[in-house]
């Protein structure tokens, strides 16, 4: 065994032998309980950054975890290989965006390997692959022929720099999130799934994942957002529109309708429209609402706005006149684009009343009878339920909130004006993208026909790979070669569709084709798929909490209703890693900018406790300002890079820092101490091995006479062993797991493992952490193991199996108090009676000094633990 730890020669040697004997590969076996780890998979951006380091460690440490009990492991690894970045870096770099995709998946390849991950890597796949995505779109046409797929006209987000429609989230502050440009409403046709046909099964399955944070799961209920109301119909008002017609609003308050003083309608609505045509003023306004965006968090937040259109509908209950306004915070995608205002009961209509001048009635008040709408207090009663009566309202005066609902509701059913009705905030998911570096869409437009899938035997519909972007607009658009073709049904000339899928659909089935990636017949193999599924832990970011993770949940319920899964659910345990984190430091820049400076290239300055007080650069010596801790990033160049610190420290120094700086679900913040710390146990760990192995190895304790000193470390081992599955296992609490196991190397070094017996429980504790830290550290366990069990892998090794034996103690150490105050201590049988001990507690010297020739008022035993005397 090599003197001194050396990281480049231990990680070289283990990888390629895991490599050469394709140690990873994963094959069904039902003679074993089966685990299928697996990180959310990244996209082939170029390198790796720490989030992928400490997202792929977690997993890995779980994988290696089971395999070691005995589970057969599936940890597969992919790449989300569509998308909007790599035509970016296209047009910046005048290449095609598959050579860019393929030449970073390479890279990004080599360095998951650097830093040791159980990958089976025959089951990569890459989602611009014809391979993967002829599936995709198989299951699309299947959708499509049973309506769970559709096209409508829908109201989007437009981009008019990148040319393509942007998902809410992409719309930050009213602007893309990659151009900036100014987002536009556009009303473009789009393939929609109906996701909302499984509104109620996606809620309620929430309550079978008992594995998933409880947090995840409230932000999907809220994404769904199922509530209960009415819709409510008000009848056109004929002298101002001009002809009969409805409109409809859905409410969550029709208890409130009789407070309604006027109802808002979209920019895009039918009545805004009419009254448009002959009002410039209003034209402008209807055509500066259709530029904003749809995001619900920019209307929520921008200024209320609005204007009459002079046009009124009837109320369905008094008869009354209520004006129509166009609103910009009503959108025209959500119900029917239409609202009914109560500013007396909602704080968006009040808002927008006062503002105005709109008429404002009160429809409920305390049931105390109080009833002032002053400042101090009435805003309290937005949305309130309880502790209310209804006045001002008629018939339906005096009732509590259930009662004014059920009546109203009755009421407008009589009158066939309106009907209770569950509604949900989440929408069918339009998945139509004007972007060339996706997914082509297999429908095929007929002059004749109409829209006609694909049939099966033409899939793939392959998508070009040889093409240079120029960010006007999709390219397929501009390509006969692509569009132009025969219509399946009738043969005649036809054009295929030129949008791409939304690439959130290559990522809500990858899971499933990682169990059979080759199968060239299906989309799963079945029986491969029933094995595996469902994933046993996912580990990924909180910021896929709701789509992605919403969706992949969507597409299993598809799968399995196609017949290719029998399971409900994808992941039966999630966990959501914190994000890594790191010191900030800057200039400030005569234009206002900053120049964000490294944390390698400042120097700083510490109080006695290590708070920071000062930082200065290292090559100027000036100061900079300290900007605090954020995520790791390029913008704010805090970022490490992982290959410059594996070829510096080695993968096991990375990837033992990053779980044990944190719990792998909370934020890390990056310490160079840190590191430097993490190095040093390994080189410790190494230095142990090495001189017991240079003292020549022997079996591991079975048997035998134990001194004191070899009793006290072998319970260590063994509540070690106790706590460390257990922090691998339930409480998935890696850093504790770390720490039990530097305290057991701080017994040992302690302990006396001279002679026969005391060499066999020497060995005993190191083969145990070898065995214990191997998840976290596979490499220079690798290198350890091998000199401790000459002939055998680690990798085969069993878990260590806590002897119970080693965990009764024959004698006891209780602390002695006087009055609270700890006097001395003492060591006494296992099994000795309580008599026994307040006499040996009485009769230490320093108790007898401390009582001060005092009897004992009384003597407190606590088993186990102390013994108190009081005076």
């Amino acid at each position: 065994m090599q003197e001194h730890y050396s990281p480049r020669e231990i990680e070289a040697a283990a990888q390629q032998k895991w490599q050469q004997t394709a140690a990873f590969k994963a094959v069904e076996d039902t003679s074993r309980p089966k685990y299928y780890a697996l990180s959310m998979f990244p996209y082939p951006s170029g390198k790796l950054h720490m989030g992928h380091v400490r997202n792929y460690s977690i997993t890995d440490v779980l994988a290696r975890f089971k395999r070691h009990q005995g589970f057969n492991v599936l940890q597969p690894m992919g790449w989300d290989a569509f998308g909007l970045p790599a035509e970016n870096a296209a047009m910046k770099n005048g290449g095609a965006p598959a050579a860019w995709t393929y030449a970073n998946i390479e890279y990004m390849k080599q360095q998951l390997d650097s830093l040791g991950f159980a990958l089976d890597w025959e089951r990569e796949l890459a989602t611009c692959k014809p391979d993967y995505y002829r599936w995709e779109q198989w299951l699309f046409t299947r959708l499509f022929q049973k309506g769970v797929i559709y096209k409508k006209n829908g109201v989007v987000n437009w981009d008019p720099v990148d040319h393509t429609v942007l998902a809410n989230e992409q719309v930050v502050d009213g602007r893309g999130w990659r151009s900036g440009a100014l987002v536009e409403k556009r009303e473009i046709p789009m393939y929609y799934f109906a996701i909302t046909q499984y509104a109620d099964e996606l809620l309620n399955d929430l309550d079978k994942l008992d594995g998933w944070p409880e947090q995840v799961k409230t932000m999907q209920r809220n994404w769904i957002g199922k509530s209960f109301g009415a819709e409510v119909t008000f009848g056109y008002d004929q002298a101002s529109i001009g002809h009969d017609g409805q409109l409809k609003v859905y409410t969550t308050r029709p208890d409130t309708l009789m407070g309604a003083t006027y109802v808002a309608v979209a920019a895009e609505h039918p009545l805004a429209t009419q009254a448009a045509a002959a009002n410039p003023a209003l034209a402008a306004f209807v055509a500066e609402c259709k530029k904003g965006g749809v995001s619900e968090a920019d209307i929520a937040t921008q200024e209320k706005r609005g204007m009459d259109t002079g046009l009124f509908v009837i109320h369905p209950l008094t008869g009354a006149k209520l004006p129509v306004w166009v609103a910009n915070y009503v959108l025209w995608g959500y119900g029917e684009g239409a609202v009914m205002a109560v500013p007396a009961h909602d704080e968006r209509d009040f808002e927008f009343a006062n503002k105005y001048q709109l008429a404002i009635k009160q429809v409920y008040r305390q049931a105390d009878g109080a009833d002032s709408f002053d400042a101090a207090n009435w805003q309290e009663w937005y949305g309130a339920k309880d502790g209310l009566t209804t006045v001002n309202s008629g018939k339906y005066d005096g009732k509590d909130f259930a009662g004014a609902f059920d009546a109203i509701v009755a009421d407008l059913e009589a009158k066939a004006a309106g009907a209770k009705k569950t509604q949900y905030r989440l929408r069918d998911w339009g998945i139509s993208r004007q972007r060339y570096w996706g997914c082509p869409i297999p429908i095929v437009h007929c002059p004749s026909c109409g829209d006609v899938p694909v049939p099966e035997k033409d899939l793939p519909v392959v998508l070009p790979e040889n093409v240079i972007p120029d960010g006007a607009g999709s390219p397929l658009a501009k390509m006969p070669e692509f569009y132009e073709t025969s219509c399946p049904k009738c043969g005649g000339a036809a054009k295929r569709e030129t949008d791409t899928m939304d690439t959130f659909v290559e990522s809500s089935w990858y899971y499933a084709r990682y169990a059979s990636p080759k199968c060239d017949t299906a989309m799963l193999d079945k029986d491969a798929a029933n094995y595996w599924l469902q994933v046993d832990q996912y580990v990924g970011g909180i910021e896929h909490a709701i789509l992605h993770l919403l969706y992949a949940r969507f597409f299993h319920k598809l799968m399995r209703d196609e017949g290719l899964v029998d399971s409900d659910e994808p992941f039966k345990s999630l966990l959501t890693q914190g994000m890594v984190v790191c010191e900030t430091f800057h200039r400030d820049l005569p234009n206002g900018a900053k120049d964000w400076i490294a944390p390698q290239d400042v120097v700083l300055e510490r109080d006695g406790k290590g708070k920071i007080i000062a930082a200065t650069h290292r090559v100027d010596g000036q100061p900079v300002q300290i900007g605090g801790i954020e995520k790791m990033s390029k913008s704010k160049n805090n970022g490490v890079d992982p290959q410059e610190f594996i070829e510096k420290y080695g993968a096991d120094t990375a990837r033992l820092f990053m779980m044990f700086a944190a719990p792998p679900d909370q934020s890390l913040e990056w310490s160079d101490a840190g590191v430097e710390g993490a190095h040093r146990f390994l080189k410790r760990l190494w230095k142990t091995a090495r001189e017991h192995v240079a003292a020549g190895i022997t079996a591991a304790y079975t048997g035998g006479e134990l001194n004191a000193s070899q009793k006290e470390l072998r319970f260590k081992l063994h509540s070690t062993i106790q706590k460390v599955s257990d922090d691998y296992g339930r409480r998935q609490q890696f850093n504790t797991a770390i720490a039990a196991v530097m305290e057991l190397l701080n017994t040992f070094d302690k302990a006396d493992t001279s002679g026969e017996v005391g060499r066999a429980v020497a060995q005993e504790v190191l083969e145990a952490a070898t065995v214990l830290l191997s998840p976290i550290v596979p490499h220079v366990t690798d290198a350890i193991w091998s000199e401790l069990q000459p002939g055998s892998e680690l990798l085969n090794a069993p878990w260590p199996q806590v002897d119970e034996a080693a965990l009764v103690k024959s004698e006891l150490e209780l602390m002695i108090q006087v009055n609270g105050k700890l006097r001395g201590s003492i060591t006494v049988a296992a099994d000795a009676a309580k008599d026994a001990i307040e006499a040996a507690a009485l009769a230490h010297d320093n108790v007898v000094k401390f009582m001060e020739g005092k009897p004992a008022k009384k003597v407190i035993v606590v088993p186990g633990r102390l013994v108190n005397i009081v005076v």
